[in-house]
């Protein structure tokens, strides 16, 4: 059932979502078919109409199974709301720390978004979100470079890039890696994270490659092999290519051959109205197979797979080919 998003009748659709809590298919339809301001909308207008926050009807109903239910409240909060509760998830998981998912974060939010994200963080949790993965056990090089993003966040807020500055940097990542004998200088490529706008980082990346033949990720595959180089290659490739790093994140997380199983619906609902287009056409033509066909193939018959479907199939709301953030 697609929804117009324009000229949208609020007080119908809540009414709508009002009668369709023991229909979960229904209520997917209606809700996964807006996009996030408008389910914002509808959560605001639902408590003014019922008196009752619809989040909150949704925990205590239990009428979806556990990964509908995550998916649906992500649509209904605040991106920065969600992305805190993503980051206390990822820090926190049971088994192991979901850095993939922090990395996500710092790499693919506008810096203020990211300063709403800790400020949430604290809200929520009375906790600060820099010193809770300072204090992950045991310690990782994801650590440093999280940190390092997260100083780059507090320093800069997306402004002019210069060309000159990402030749230089470029230059300084090739005398200290591969134009010398031994291992990456991970102190340099730490201060330059530290130092520089995810923008300016991308351009430094690409000057590389204008500058050497290669990309800076091709020379640590030559030559290094570690953690840090291996969290480093993950970090990049999130700020070069996100849609890339999420159509494999899609594509691994539906065949089982990553750990991190939460990446399906956390792409699905934070990239919808960022690049998803974008995701699904290099997801076909990397794959062979068109999204919406390898969740029906891979994810059984639920309203799980009901909300996957309906985010899958409805186009987001931009489209571009080069660098993209969440709102």
């Amino acid at each position: 059932m697609a929804i117009s998003t324009s000229n949208l009748n609020f007080d119908k659709i809540c009414k709508e979502i009002h009668d369709s809590w023991k229909n979960p298919n229904q209520f997917i339809q209606i809700l996964a078919s807006l996009n996030q301001f408008e389910c914002r909308k509808i959560r605001e207008t639902y408590l003014n109409l019922y008196g009752e926050d619809p989040v909150l009807v949704l925990q205590k109903r239990g009428a979806f199974s556990s990964m509908a239910e995550k998916g649906l409240l992500m649509l209904m909060i605040n991106s920065h709301e969600r992305d805190a509760i993503v980051a206390k998830e990822a820090i926190h998981e049971q088994n192991d720390v979901n850095f993939r998912a922090l990395i996500e974060i710092f790499t693919c939010r506008k810096s203020s978004h990211v300063l709403l994200i800790q400020q949430a963080y604290q809200a929520r949790f009375k906790r600060q979100l820099d010193q809770d993965i300072i204090n992950i056990e045991p310690s990782h090089p994801y650590q440093k470079i999280l940190m390092a993003l997260s100083a780059s966040h507090k320093a800069h807020h997306q402004g002019d890039v210069s060309q000159h500055i990402a030749k230089c940097d470029a230059r300084r990542l090739y005398q200290t890696g591969e134009g010398k004998a031994g291992a990456i200088d991970e102190a340099v490529v730490l201060e330059i994270l530290c130092k520089r706008s995810i923008q300016q980082l991308k351009l430094a990346f690409s000057s590389y490659k204008h500058i050497y033949g290669h990309s800076y990720i091709n020379s640590m595959e030559n030559e290094y092999s570690g953690e840090f180089q291996d969290a480093l290659r993950v970090t990049i490739n999130c700020i070069c290519n996100p849609s890339k790093y999420f159509a494999e994140a899609l594509y691994g997380s539906l065949k089982g051959t990553t750990k991190d199983k939460d990446a399906l619906i956390r792409v699905m609902v934070s990239r919808s109205e960022v690049d998803m287009d974008e995701i699904k056409r290099i997801f076909k033509n990397k794959y062979a197979i068109e999204l919406k066909y390898a969740i029906s193939e891979s994810i059984p018959l639920s309203d799980y797979r009901e909300l996957l479907l309906t985010l899958a199939t409805k186009p987001s709301a931009t489209s571009s080919s080069t660098f993209f953030f969440s709102p």
